[in-house]
């Protein structure tokens, strides 16, 4: 403390952290592909005639979205080489952090976008999917050709939302080891005693800014192309 404010050491600390941005981008797009195969199958067992299947996904989705993130990433972290170790004497703790991460992060998306595809699939107008059945479409064609390019127009927008609460989620990678674009931040300041903390800090800010804007800016151009088709048939 007491160091002067320095706007230059921003500029100067921003190259050292951009190049742990890939391992950020790899984690994030790992989750979100995962996270969203798991979210799809949840939202079709919220949609099923199965009750049991509906009540499990309905509990998942509950106690995900009720548990901290970093207290889910420490559990996993620490509880999953345990329960291996327990089961099948394999020492996981060996595993590499990224593994832990990427799950972690994968079970918290997944209940947040289950319920976005669920949402987005209740907002279509069922009429529509029973017209296209009884003109000959089958289930899989009705849904591919009728319910998901109106219910994607709906989600997307807060798929983005999703992505990125993802990405700001993801720094919390560093609290188990995982060097990523926030990790060489908290490097950077401890390396230097504390020094330039703001400056550092600032830096990492205007980088998550950035992937911010970018990402509701790609969002908000694929929503516009999306929205096209249904303009013109309005």
């Amino acid at each position: 403390m007491g160091r002067p404010f320095n706007p230059g050491y921003i500029l100067e600390v921003l190259p050292r952290l951009l190049a742990f941005l890939p391992v950020t981008l790899g984690v994030a797009a790992a989750t979100a592909v995962l996270g969203t195969l798991l979210g799809f199958v949840l939202a079709k067992a919220k949609l099923g005639s199965s009750a049991l299947a509906r009540g499990l996904a309905d509990a998942y989705t509950w106690v995900l979205r009720c548990t901290p993130s970093i207290v889910l990433l420490f559990l996993v972290y620490y509880g999953l080489p345990a329960l291996v170790k327990a089961a099948f004497g394999v020492d996981a703790s060996r595993w590499h952090r990224a593994f832990y991460v990427v799950l972690t992060f994968t079970l918290f998306f997944a209940a947040t976008m289950s319920e976005l595809m669920r949402s987005a699939y209740l907002a279509v107008d069922r009429g529509q999917r029973e017209a296209a059945l009884s003109h000959g479409l089958s289930e899989f064609q009705a849904f591919r050709r009728i319910v998901l390019p109106q219910a994607a127009v709906s989600a997307l927008p807060n798929v983005a939302t999703a992505l990125v609460a993802l990405l700001k989620e993801g720094s919390l990678a560093y609290t188990v080891g995982l060097v990523d674009l926030m990790g060489q931040g908290t490097l950077i300041i401890a390396r230097g005693f504390g020094a330039w903390s703001l400056e550092t800090y600032l830096a990492a800010a205007l980088i998550y800014w950035a992937l911010t804007v970018a990402i509701e800016k790609a969002a908000g151009a694929l929503e516009r192309r999306l929205s096209v088709g249904r303009r013109g048939l309005a």
